[in-house]
């Protein structure tokens, strides 16, 4: 994509591939190689979306790769472009819109090294630079803070959106997937805000800027990581404590709110209830090890199997709410039941969309508005 300028008319075009992604068939992908075919079958432009990339951004990304460039490449400029001034300083640039690209780009750098599979230094180098770039953003929104908490399992980052009332009624964890971590979800930090709850975006040991930044990896200690949060903020201000997990990270929030007393209620949206380990896990193997770092196969089963978000011994009791797409390609609908029976909450809710894709990503809205209604009934409760 080119911006091209007629310098003498004043007259500017900024070129698009013009690509309708309507056109991307399953005759189309199967022809690309296996890297771009497993861009776009894993990233609708919804989910896309749901990560931070802008609708143009995403349909734009999805349309040169299918017709024969590399995704990281297309990311990579797509990122620039929204970095870039506008041609011939058409206007100087706001702060507010500095920030919607910075935002913009930062989603697209950390885009670009999704297909990505192992702990690589040029990978860890594209991470901070989307981490450096969100900073920036934030500083100029103030509307969410950057914080590093020494634990017992490493020094853990998080990203704090305070409530945007005078009063937070409730603190909300929220914990990211395999791949979508803590800066992916800011449309959830931004909504839990806005209805007067803190949410606590947090990369947990092996996501993210905990790991990439860091340093830290998933180790079977992973549960002192979150009690040492918890600690940090309860002595800063004690609130009613609530906590959300997308995807793999519902498997997580369900096992923690489980083991943590302090946590009042607890949503899944998309967590598996099977044992996690190389023949269980609904993604590449090696994703699920790069997040223990440089451990053998049988530790890395052996750190993940520590995650049981079904346990007849000691299910989850507090109120339970699980949102599921029946047309999730990852967990089934017989999946999620199961979770839901398995739970001994007294309160439990299980909310299914008929059309709904992983995580929702085709429902964001919906989603966003679903999850932080319950939160704030439930936690205006306890």
């Amino acid at each position: 994509m080119d911006t091209l300028q007629a310098a003498d008319t004043g007259i500017w075009t900024r070129a698009f591939s013009n690509r309708r992604n309507d056109l991307i068939t399953d005759e189309v992908i199967a022809k690309l190689p296996q890297e771009s075919q497993a861009g776009l079958r894993q990233f609708s432009v919804e989910r896309l979306m749901a990560y931070g990339v802008h609708h143009a951004d995403a349909v734009e990304l999805r349309a040169r790769v299918a017709f024969g460039e590399r995704w990281q490449t297309v990311a990579t400029n797509l990122a620039e472009e929204c970095l870039a001034p506008p041609p011939g300083e058409i206007a100087p640039p706001s702060a507010v819109t500095r920030a919607n690209r910075l935002y913009r780009a930062s989603a697209l750098i950390r885009m670009s090294q999704m297909m990505m599979l192992t702990n690589t230094d040029e990978r860890y180098d594209i991470y901070r630079r989307a981490a450096q770039l969100y900073a920036e953003a934030a500083a100029i929104t103030d509307d969410r803070f950057r914080r590093e908490i020494d634990t017992r399992a490493g020094p853990v980052a998080l990203w704090r959106y305070p409530a945007k009332t005078d009063k937070a009624l409730a603190r909300v964890i929220v914990i990211g997937g395999v791949e979508g971590w803590a800066m992916d979800f800011s449309e959830m930090g931004t909504t839990l805000s806005a209805l007067g709850m803190e949410a606590i975006l947090i990369d947990q040991p092996g996501q993210g800027e905990t790991r990439m930044v860091l340093g830290t990896y998933l180790r079977r200690n992973w549960l002192d990581a979150y009690r040492d949060v918890i600690d940090v903020f309860e002595h800063e201000e004690s609130l009613p404590l609530a906590t959300v997990g997308l995807s793999m990270g519902g498997s997580f929030a369900i096992h923690l709110a489980a083991n943590e007393p302090r946590i009042l209620a607890c949503c899944d949206n998309g967590g598996t209830s099977l044992p996690i380990g190389a023949k269980t896990m609904p993604v590449p193997y090696q994703r699920i090890t790069a997040h223990c770092g440089d451990v053998g196969e049988a530790e890395v089963d052996a750190i993940w199997q520590t995650v049981k978000p079904v346990d007849p011994e000691n299910p989850v009791r507090c109120p339970l709410l699980i949102v599921h797409g029946e047309l999730d390609p990852l967990i089934s609908k017989m999946d999620a039941t199961h979770l839901f029976n398995s739970a001994a909450s007294t309160d439990k809710t299980m909310a299914i969309y008929s059309d709904g894709d992983h995580c929702l990503y085709n429902h964001s809205d919906d989603k966003h508005a679903l999850i932080g209604d319950w939160l704030t009934s439930r936690l205006t409760r306890a």
